[in-house]
């Protein structure tokens, strides 16, 4: 392209610098993450399990 064209044109590239990520921080927080998921299940499965039991019969000896 010839400078004929457009003569006060100019194309400028500004970058941003940023920080690398904080490793250590996200990688507290994924494991926080999987943590609570983690129990979640496990709390739900303890609960699907008592659901399905029935309560205990006692007899007349309160046995």
């Amino acid at each position: 392209m010839s400078e004929d064209k457009q003569p006060g044109r100019r194309i400028t590239i500004r970058s941003v610098r940023r920080d690398p990520p904080d490793v250590r921080k996200l990688s507290r927080a994924l494991i926080a993450l999987a943590y609570a998921q983690a129990k979640a299940e496990a709390d739900a499965q303890a609960e699907h399990r008592t659901a399905g039991q029935k309560p205990r019969r006692r007899g007349p000896d309160g046995d």
